[in-house]
């Protein structure tokens, strides 16, 4: 391929017919091949060819569609390209075909044809030197088109005249792209004789148009043919420039450019300094930073992060990270804040009017009021409303947020098992963001927000950490002021936030965070004051919400006192509210009716002639409808739950305890019965392992002391498990019960068994035993008194040391109850039956003196 004239190529080629563009010199090109006989070429010669010779080809336009490709070889085009295969990538789908990158060497003629057959191969004449594209500065010594560029003064004036105008198209282009700087530089590098062919394989032109250049064998022709379709490409763009929409800063700022990019903050305006300070986003945020008012920490963090915003690059993806960070920082609340409404007459009043009863709640609230109008930076507390479902925890945070003047902002807890929803995710992560502290904090806009954890006994913990621990920063006094974000990385003050904690239940509490706040307790409501409640709050409600009014719809107290006792079992109100809004829609549906009546009756009065009777109509309601039991039966169903509590005490050996759960207390009703046997005490309910030990102590206390208490098995002896099994069974047994509060109503329950006396139906009792048989104290109290109170029993048997709990009963309630408090089994005993527990009196021998 050498010769003294330079680098040749062969003067035998295979012919590559394309019919997709024209390859032209310098330049590079996709080809698709799919016809057989440029098939055939490809396997052939270049997927089997070993040297570099090989991969030359000629490449011949063909003006033949391809889809019509016969056997018989087209007329060939005289003037071709020299190309070398760079790629060569093959598919099967949609069908064979490969897919050429190949470059543009040098022109050749075609001089004959050799074969035709499998693909073409003819004898070629090279018309250029390869060392004007391949060496820097073209062939300047060889005497070739670049000697005669200097010789000849019109040709070296009208490659001048297209090198400049080259470089005025390339200097309309956008210069940040790469690929056109790239361009610009190839300009001075590459010899002025190989641009007619490169440039005019880069603009926009047709097929015919660089067939005409690709024929301009003669170089000063070549200049002649390319130049009209580079100025037609600048005039193009200059129209495009003129008829495009501008925006209006893109005429007024000129960038500088720099090597490796631009200078991101450093725009020269045309106008005025003060204008381009209000144009420019970084100036902007700079002054957002400043003005902020955040800690002397903060401000640093926030100036060194804008610093690195002003040296970096928009294209880089760090500067919008960074530009979102300090977008945060200024949108933080770091010393915003409202002022609290002070008055505690106002506050006791508002109160008051959202809710009824939860009188220990609304004395914690004003004593804080209290507290604040003596100290004015007095920290926000943490408090935790402890109560069974229903019962307004969450409303009581919204009204104390209200009465106290400030935003309030509520974070649901429940299944959060990550704990980066609490303190955020570091900013080296993809997607990183603020905890839900931080976000709250932006979304109220002040740093003195009401925040309710909703939910806080309900957390998890995974892999991704424990959010529970992650909230003993948060809910310390003595650590939030400097609470740290992993999202920010620097301290914000929480101490005058107030955080108002709710929960079911604190057993589920790790103890660390149970410590860390102030736990109130929040009962379940009385029948009285969910009757109160009704009328005041939930009746209204729901007559609003179905669009109803008092002169339309009346619900007595009767039947709503019938609603909380026979429909609903409940601490809360949910459940009441749910029955309130059935009879509102069953009334709403009469109402309607009733419209739809009189206007019926307007039309027939209006159309007399139209024959329809007054009897076909149904006559409308009278206004108000009241709502009494038998319309409340007709709307709601028979009753959900009935006094049963008498008709299963019918039998000795059934005996009915208090339990507290999540949802407030209950009662529970013990069985036992006893067979022939071998002594085996059998458990069925689904009992925990602390029940399961109160039962064996009951059992043990019992035959210990079955001579006393006159208890005997089936065949009367002093032994109750003598010859006899025992079947002990709590009642609802898909639900899991423990606790030890159940000990006296299985000694109670027991003790009925083996005396075959028939316990009282109106007593319940609660309390744990122990082995001497003292009764000790529970908790719950105020629940379980509630549950029983519900279910109309009349005598309670609590634990003398649970007399202290009974002050947090209401009044009414403890005036209608009877309390026996025990300080032992003996006083259990003799309070559940009729006539007390008679104790055999066993007579003691008679001693004689010796003496």
């Amino acid at each position: 391929m050498s010769s003294n004239n330079g680098i040749q190529i062969p003067t035998r080629l295979p012919l590559l017919l394309t019919h997709e563009g024209v390859l032209l010199p310098g330049s590079t090109m996709r080809i698709s091949v799919d016809t057989p006989r440029n098939m055939q070429l490809v396997k052939s010669r270049l997927l089997k060819g070993t040297s570099l010779k090989s991969t030359i080809i000629g490449v011949i336009p063909n003006t033949r569609d391809p889809e019509n490709d016969t056997e018989n070889l087209p007329s060939l085009h005289s003037i071709g390209v020299a190309g070398m295969a760079v790629q060569v990538v093959g598919s099967n789908w949609p069908k064979p075909h490969y897919t050429l990158l190949i470059t543009g060497v040098c022109r050749f003629r075609l001089v004959g044809l050799l074969k035709e057959h499998p693909f073409p191969v003819a004898e070629v004449e090279q018309l250029e030197l390869l060392e004007q594209y391949t060496t820097p500065g073209g062939a300047a010594g060889t005497g070739g088109a670049a000697g005669a560029i200097r010789e000849d003064g019109e040709l070296r004036d009208l490659s001048q005249m297209f090198y400049q105008a080259a470089v005025q198209l390339v200097g309309m282009l956008d210069m940040s792209v790469p690929v056109v700087a790239k361009l610009r530089r190839l300009l001075d590098s590459l010899p002025r004789e190989t641009l007619p062919d490169i440039l005019a394989s880069m603009i926009r032109t047709t097929n015919k148009e660089k067939l005409q250049v690709l024929d301009a064998v003669d170089l000063e022709e070549r200049f002649k043919r390319a130049l009209p379709m580079l100025t037609r490409q600048i005039e193009g763009l200059k129209l495009l420039h003129k008829t495009r929409k501008v925006r209006p800063d893109d005429n007024k700022r000129v960038l500088a450019v720099r090597k490796g990019g631009m200078f991101p903050g450093r725009q020269f305006s045309l106008e005025e300094e003060g204008e381009e300070e209000d144009a420019d986003d970084t100036a902007s945020l700079e002054r957002k930073v400043k003005g902020a008012n955040m800690p002397e920490p903060a401000l640093k963090v926030c100036l060194k992060e804008l610093k690195r915003l002003k040296k970096m690059p928009q294209s880089m993806p760090e500067s919008a990270l960074t530009r979102n960070y300090l977008d945060l920082m200024v949108e933080l609340p770091w010393s915003k804040q409202t002022t609290d409404c002070l008055d505690i007459h106002a506050a006791r009043v508002l109160l008051d009017n959202d809710h009824y009863a939860m009188e220990k709640l609304k004395r914690r609230v004003l004593e804080y009021l209290a507290v604040r109008q003596l100290k004015s930076n007095l920290k926000g507390p943490i408090l935790c409303f402890v109560g069974p479902p229903g019962v307004g925890k969450t409303s009581v945070g919204r009204s104390v947020a209200r009465t106290l003047g400030r935003e309030f902002h509520r974070i649901s807890l429940g299944g959060v098992c990550d704990q980066s929803d609490i303190r955020g995710h570091r900013r080296t992560y993809v997607g990183s963001m603020p905890g839900r502290i931080i976000n709250g904090l932006k979304t109220v806009g002040v740093n003195n927000p009401v925040f309710l954890l909703d939910e806080v006994d309900k957390l998890g913990k995974s892999l991704q950490g424990d959010p529970a621990a992650a909230l003993l920063e948060v809910l310390d006094p003595e650590q939030n002021h400097s609470f740290t974000d992993h999202y920010l990385n620097v301290p914000f003050d929480l101490s005058q936030v107030l955080f108002i904690a709710t929960a079911n239940t604190t057993t589920t509490i790790p103890p660390a965070l149970l410590d860390r706040m102030e736990v109130l307790q929040v009962p379940g409501y009385t029948q009285e004051e969910k009757v109160e409640i009704a009328h005041r709050h939930l009746i209204p409600h729901q007559l609003e919400q179905h669009g109803l009014t008092p002169q339309q719809l009346q619900i007595p107290q009767d039947t709503t006192l019938e609603m909380t006792s026979r429909y609903t079992r409940e601490a809360g109100v949910r459940s009441l509210e749910r029955k309130i809004g059935a009879i509102c829609r069953a009334v709403a549906v009469k109402v309607a009716e009733g419209h739809e009546v009189m206007k019926s009756e307007a039309s027939v009065a209006e159309g007399a002639s139209q024959g329809v009777q007054d009897g076909d109509m149904a006559v409308p309601p009278e206004m108000p409808i009241v709502i009494d039991h038998i319309a409340l039966k007709d709307i709601l169903g028979p009753p959900l739950f009935d006094m049963e509590v008498s008709e299963r005490l019918t039998l000795p050996g059934v005996a009915i305890g208090l339990a507290w759960t999540p949802l407030g207390g209950e009662i529970m009703f013990v069985e036992a019965s006893r067979t022939e046997g071998e002594g085996q005490l059998t458990l069925t309910g689904q009992l925990g392992d602390v029940m399961k030990e109160s039962a064996q102590l009951a059992i043990s206390w019992l035959r210990s002391n079955a001579k006393t208490y006159q208890l005997t098995n089936m065949v009367g002896g002093s032994d109750p498990l003598e010859g006899t099994d025992i079947h002990l069974h709590f009642p609802a047994g898909a639900v899991t019960k423990d606790g030890p509060s159940a000990g006296v109503t299985m000694v109670t329950c027991l003790a009925s068994l083996f005396s075959g006396r028939l316990v009282r139906s109106d007593v319940a009792m609660t309390g744990e035993i122990t082995l001497r048989g003292l009764v000790l104290p529970v908790g719950g109290i105020k629940d379980k008194v509630l549950a029983a109170h519900r279910a109309g029993l009349k005598r309670l048997i609590i634990p003398k040391r649970n007399d202290k709990d009974l002050e947090e009963i209401p009044a009414h309630i403890r005036a209608e109850l009877d309390f026996v408090t025990a300080a032992n089994l003996d006083d259990v005993l003799n309070a559940a039956f009729d006539g007390g527990f008679p104790v055999a009196s066993l007579t003691q021998p008679h001693l004689v003196s010796k003496l």
